[in-house]
C-alpha cells in the first residue's frame, strides 16, 4: 500500500522542461517567421538607415470606378479665373478734338456730353507749338508744364473709356520753350550763330542733335505710359517759313535722314507700350512729292508710322488715301486719316474732326 500512494504521488507531475522546450519552439518559429515576411516591407531612409513601412502606414487613394466620381470633399480648393473679354478698339476712327488747354474733369465730362454721335475716338492735345506740356511730365524743360489740379484725374479717365480709341496730340519740333532753355543743344541756329526765328518768331528743335532727339523720345514715352493708344506728331519737320536761307542746318546729310533718325529712335523707344506712332504731314507733301525744305518724304515716312495725317476737304480724302496706299506698296500698312475742318454726312472711314 505504500508503494501504491508513493508511485500515485510521483505520476500527478508531468516533465516541465519539455513543456518549456515546445513554447520556445513556438516562439522561435514565429519570430522568424515574422522576420522573413517583415523583410518585404524593409525600406531604406535617405539617410541610409533601415527601416520598416507597412501598408497601413501609406495611404494611396484608390482610382474611382469606370463612371465613378471622386469624393468631391477631398479635392484640393482650385481657384477658378474667369477672363473677361477684351474690349476691341474701333479700326476706323472717327475722332473728335479737345480743346488745347489742360484738361479737366469737368471740361471732359462737358466733351462727353456734346460728342457727335458717330464719334468712336477723341484727341487730346498734350502739348503746343510753343512748348507748353498739358500733363506732368518730369522731362519736360522747366516752365513749360501748365496743368489744373484734377488733370491727371481727368486724363486718366479719358484713356479708361473703352468704347473710346484715345489720341494724344504732341506738336513735335516746333517748339519755343525747349529750344529756348537749351539753344546749343536742341535748338535750331542761323548762320549767325543764334537761335533762328522763323516767320512766325517761332523756335525750332533741330532734329540732327542727339538731345533733341532724346528730349522728344522722352515725352514720348511718358505719354505712352498715360495709356493713349495713339501718338500724333504735329509741326514734325525743318521751318518752311521766315529766311530760310539763313537756317544753319549742322548737317552732310539729307534733312530727311535727320527725320529718318528721329522717328527711328522714337519706334524704338514707344516699341514696349504698343502704342501706334503718327505723323502731321502738309497735303503737298502727299500730291506733290517730297520737300526738300522741310524734309517731309512720303516714301520714307509710310515705312516708319502707323498712320499720315494732313488737313483736308471731304472730297480729297479719297485720293489722298489712295497715294498713300501707293506710297506703303502691297505690303504696307500706313493709314490715311483726312483731318477735317467739320465732319462730312455720309463720310466713311478714318477721320479726325478739329477742334474749333
Amino acid at each position: 500500500m505504500v508503494g501504491t500512494k508513493g508511485y500515485s504521488s510521483y505520476r500527478g507531475r508531468g516533465p516541465r522542461w519539455k513543456i518549456l522546450l515546445a513554447i520556445l519552439l513556438v516562439l522561435v518559429i514565429a519570430v522568424a517567421s515574422s522576420v522573413i515576411y517583415l523583410q518585404q516591407f524593409l525600406v531604406y531612409s535617405a539617410d541610409g538607415r533601415r527601416q520598416i513601412k507597412l501598408p497601413w502606414q501609406t495611404e494611396e487613394k484608390a482610382p474611382a470606378p469606370d463612371g465613378g466620381q471622386e469624393d468631391l470633399t477631398e479635392q484640393p480648393d482650385v481657384n477658378l479665373i474667369v477672363q473677361e473679354p477684351e474690349v476691341q478698339k474701333p479700326k476706323e476712327t472717327a475722332a473728335f478734338s479737345l480743346p488745347a488747354q489742360a484738361l479737366t474733369g469737368s471740361l471732359w465730362q462737358e466733351a462727353l456730353a456734346a460728342k457727335p454721335a458717330e464719334a468712336n475716338a477723341v484727341a487730346v492735345r498734350l502739348k503746343t507749338s510753343n512748348g507748353t506740356v498739358y500733363f506732368s511730365a518730369a522731362s519736360a524743360v522747366s516752365g513749360a508744364v501748365e496743368t489744373e489740379l484734377d488733370t491727371a484725374a481727368a486724363l486718366a479717365a479719358v484713356t479708361d473709356q473703352e468704347e473710346l480709341y484715345t489720341i494724344a496730340s504732341m506738336a513735335c519740333l516746333q517748339d519755343f520753350k525747349a529750344a529756348n532753355a537749351d539753344v546749343e543743344g536742341r535748338g535750331l541756329k542761323n548762320t549767325g550763330g543764334y537761335i533762328f526765328y522763323d516767320g512766325n518768331n517761332s523756335l525750332w528743335l533741330d532734329p540732327g542733335k542727339p538731345s533733341t532727339r532724346e528730349y522728344v523720345c522722352a515725352l514720348a514715352k511718358e505719354i505712352a505710359e498715360l495709356g493713349f493708344d495713339e501718338l500724333l506728331l504735329t509741326d514734325f519737320g525743318y521751318p518752311t517759313e521766315g529766311k530760310i536761307n539763313k537756317i544753319n542746318y549742322n548737317t552732310d546729310v539729307p534733312l530727311a535722314n535727320n527725320l529718318d533718325l528721329l522717328l527711328s529712335e522714337l519706334n524704338t523707344a514707344l516699341e514696349p507700350y504698343g502704342i501706334l506712332l503718327s505723323v502731321e504731314v502738309p497735303e503737298a507733301v502727299i500730291t506733290e512729292g517730297p520737300d526738300a525744305v522741310s524734309g517731309l518724304d512720303l516714301t520714307r515716312l509710310v515705312s516708319r508710322v502707323d498712320r499720315l495725317y494732313a488737313v483736308t476737304a471731304p472730297e480729297k480724302a479719297e485720293t489722298l488715301a489712295a497715294l498713300v496706299a501707293e506710297a506703303a506698296g502691297a505690303e504696307g500698312k500706313t493709314e490715311f486719316v483726312p483731318e477735317l475742318a467739320a465732319d462730312s454726312p455720309g463720310m466713311t472711314g478714318s477721320r479726325l474732326i478739329l477742334a474749333e
